[in-house]
């Protein structure tokens, strides 16, 4: 079996003249169920390395692509606003001040507003969430305000803390 010019060192020669003289001493019955036996670890083998992940990836890959699917939508629909909003002319800081000054009287007493130069300091105590998101929609795109900072709790009674914004895009 060896190629010609090919020599095969002594030690593996030994190794293979044993296992060849132990092979011939079994009987028929004996090398049959040794021969099983390898069939079945060189299956469990293939199984695990190489069958089982690709089927396991296999199986979840419909999962990952809706959810890899759900975030490139995502992704999309804010860069599309990005694209809106960057193309949204600026306004004053006088302009966004009385913008926010409005979205926040739309709070009631919930909410205090105070203008510092091109920076807004909203307090809020007990507001809901709708009306939270209602007025965070309202500063973005009648003030064009940018967050800066939120500091929120939330309680049975709504979010109270406070939250700043940077207003006035235009000078």
């Amino acid at each position: 079996m060896n190629a010609p010019g090919m020599t095969v060192p002594p030690a593996v020669a030994s190794l293979k003249q044993q296992a060849a003289t132990w092979w011939h001493g079994r009987t028929p019955r004996e090398r049959q169920a040794v021969t099983l036996v390898f069939v079945v670890l060189a299956l469990f083998l293939v199984w695990s390395v190489a069958v089982q992940p690709a089927w396991r990836s296999a199986r979840a890959a419909p999962a990952q692509l809706d959810r890899l699917d759900t975030q490139l939508q995502q992704m999309q629909r804010v860069a599309a606003e990005s694209r809106l909003l960057r193309d949204v002319a600026p306004v004053s800081v006088a302009q966004a001040g009385t913008a926010l000054k409005a979205a926040s009287d739309r709070l009631g007493d919930k909410a205090r507003l105070v203008l510092q130069g091109e920076r807004a300091i909203l307090t809020l105590n007990g507001v809901s969430p709708e009306a939270l998101r209602a007025f965070l929609v309202e500063a973005r795109s009648g003030a064009r305000a940018r967050p800066l900072e939120a500091q929120l709790q939330h309680s049975p009674q709504g979010y109270g803390g406070t939250m700043s914004f940077s207003i006035g895009g235009a000078s």
